[in-house]
């Protein structure tokens, strides 16, 4: 009877666990460490159950009456137990991990893993060795028989100790145990219990198998195994988004263009307004203020466009050699005019010992700088504005940690509002500052800068009282000597280039006009068209010193015609990009691409006056 009831409920272990193992292979499914773990266990308990059938069957035939047989017979027992053994150890291993990841622990690196599990298997090893070595008897009572001895034994008092381990964990993480993923385990110890009981008093009855099979299909619908749809609805919002990121820069580089385009002939009609000699002074001052406004506007543009970039992962770090006070010297000379006429005192301190030259991104450091600086201007309506520039150099590694603070008496920030300073398109006290201009992206890009640089910065203020901005960033020391001063003010010297022919190539009439007329005070020949073709075709007839062309033009773009002028035989005209696209890093594109030199819109004309000066030998 104990015989009949053994096979039916093996067989019924067998029945379901097949069922669970179909299901499991043939579900799309994560592998994590977890479905790792399942997946052996299911292997594993499988082996078990056909190790126990074919000793349940072999165990009732002659086979076990002969030395041979019953050698053969007890050494597979022994192997038998010890794929129990395997199987509850890889279930310690299930729940050292859930105990880990719901505490929080730091076993989170593969690394701690691998060398956890290494540890588990060498000493599973030796157990194992060590059971096979024992050993073991089989035992024929009443017709039935039944194995013993010190390797079942010893067997036992493994598994004990395993169910120990499993119990301290679940103890360890008793705040969580809650969780469905600790039922199949709770449930494995209750049902241990109770099996000991069970084997102590009848040993001819085995139920490892079942109680494993039993965890095993509880397992199957408490397991992390993300679901593979969610995943691959997740993969396809992630790929769209990209592609709205990705939309979203093209169209920002596109409106920076077409801002750009109009704001080349505002601001270059102005300067021509503020250089003529028959207008009023009052005239002027008008066109003064549409160049100030058209920069205003210039910034903003060039605020949504870095913060876009920064979004896009395509800001990059591009170190250059710089004088440090040179540097520092100008953004000071930036900062007082916008300081206009209110009752502030600005005074800059730098330290002396800062190096002569350093190494890093200084335009992203400038930027960093003159938000900090430009901020203190607009919030600051009277008192002072401190500007300090400390160094600590560390001549063992070449680096130099530039501490930047900038002080200011202005109008400070509430103590809940510090929290939002950095956050995009987010102004704080709306209500009092609706004078101030601006985005509110300054502080959001100095962050992002300052980070990616491996900075760091930090904000001190009271209300009603200031504010202090201090920023860490690491350079590289190229010299601590001083450099001579080779300051680049430009005292532009339009008799310079007197009688040079210049082609300048733009598909917009507007823009041929004001580069006409910032070109005027020059004497020099120009001439103009409106296509790349128009170009080619000039090139054909006349000659040139230099050509100033367009980027974007239909049919043919800047960088097509360059290609085709450099087919030219003997073609040996510099050709600068003049472009309204002016997000970082077209300058180096524009270079590589064949071009001699780049220009933004709006022309700026000192950078025009360097570039005539180098170009027009």
């Amino acid at each position: 009877m104990l015989k009949a009831i053994q096979m039916v409920i093996l067989l019924m272990s067998t029945l379901y666990l097949c069922i669970i193992v179909i299901l499991f292979f043939l579900k799309k499914r994560i592998n994590n460490d977890d479905t790792e773990i399942y997946k052996k266990m299911l292997i594993i308990n499988l082996a078990s159950i056909a190790s126990e059938l074919l000793l349940f069957l072999t165990g009732e035939t002659n086979l076990v009456k002969n030395k041979a047989g019953l050698f053969i017979f007890l050494t597979f027992s022994k192997v038998f137990v010890c794929i129990i053994i395997s199987w509850f150890l890889y279930i310690m291993k299930y729940t050292i991990l859930l105990c880990d990841k719901v505490k929080k622990k730091k076993l989170d690196t593969e690394e701690k893993k691998k060398t956890l599990f290494r540890k588990i298997n060498i000493i599973a090893a030796i157990v194992m060795i060590i059971v096979m070595l024992m050993p073991v008897e089989f035992i024929l009572s009443n017709g039935e028989g039944y194995t013993t001895g010190l390797a079942t034994k010893a067997a036992f008092i493994i598994l004990v100790t395993i169910c120990i381990v499993m119990f301290v964990e679940l103890i360890s993480a008793r705040k969580k145990i809650n969780r469905k993923e600790f039922m199949p385990i709770i449930l494995l110890l209750v049902l241990m219990f109770l099996t000991t009981g069970i084997q102590a008093a009848n040993p001819k009855l085995l139920l490892f198998n079942p109680v494993m099979s039993v965890i095993m299909v509880i397992m199957y619908f408490t397991i992390e195994n993300p679901d593979v749809k969610m995943i691959q609805q997740l993969d396809m919002a992630k790929t769209q988004a990209e592609k709205a990121n990705k939309a979203k820069t093209e169209f920002l580089s596109n409106m920076s263009h077409e801002i750009r385009t109009p704001l080349n002939a505002i601001v270059g009609f102005s300067e021509c307004m503020l250089e003529a000699k028959d207008l009023s002074e009052e005239t002027k001052g008008f066109a003064k203020d549409i160049v100030d406004a058209s920069n205003n506007l210039l910034e903003i543009v060039n605020g949504i466009l870095d913060i876009s970039k920064i979004e896009a992962n395509k800001m990059e770090i591009v170190p250059k050699e710089y004088n440090p006070r040179e540097v520092f010297n100008s953004l000071c000379k930036l900062t007082i005019p916008r300081i206009g006429d209110k009752p502030i005192e600005f005074n800059f301190t730098i330290s002396e010992d800062m190096p002569g030259v350093l190494k890093g991104d200084v335009a992203k450091v400038k930027q960093i700088v003159l938000n900090l600086l430009t901020n203190a201007a607009k919030y600051t309506d009277q008192g002072e504005i401190n500007f300090n520039v400390n160094c600590i150099n560390r001549m063992d590694t070449k680096t130099c940690l530039l501490y930047i603070s900038v002080k200011d008496t202005g109008r400070g920030i509430k103590k809940e509002n510090i929290d939002k300073l950095f956050n995009k398109f987010e102004r704080i006290d709306e209500d009092r500052n609706t004078t101030i201009e601006g985005t509110g992206l300054g502080l959001a890009i100095t962050k992002s800068l300052t980070e990616m640089m491996g900075g760091r910065i930090n904000v001190f203020s009271k209300y009603n009282e200031g504010s202090t901005f201090r920023v860490y960033l690491e350079q590289e020391i190229v010299s601590m000597e001083v450099p001579e001063n080779n300051s680049e003010e430009i005292e532009i010297d339009y008799s310079l280039h007197k009688g040079k022919k210049i082609l300048v190539v733009d598909d917009s009439k507007i823009n041929l006009k004001v580069a006409v007329n910032v070109l005027k005070p020059y004497n020099m020949d120009v001439v103009t068209c409106e296509s790349g073709m128009d170009a080619i075709k000039l090139m054909e007839t006349k000659t040139f010193d230099l050509i100033l062309m367009d980027i974007m033009m239909p049919k043919m773009d800047g960088v097509e015609t360059l290609k085709a002028l450099r087919e030219i035989p003997g073609f040996e005209v510099p050709v600068v990009a003049l472009t309204a696209d002016a997000i970082e890093g077209t300058e180096e594109k524009y270079k590589g691409l064949g071009f001699d030199d780049y220009l933004s819109k709006p022309i700026d004309r000192y950078l025009l006056s360097k570039v005539l000066k180098r170009l027009l030998k």
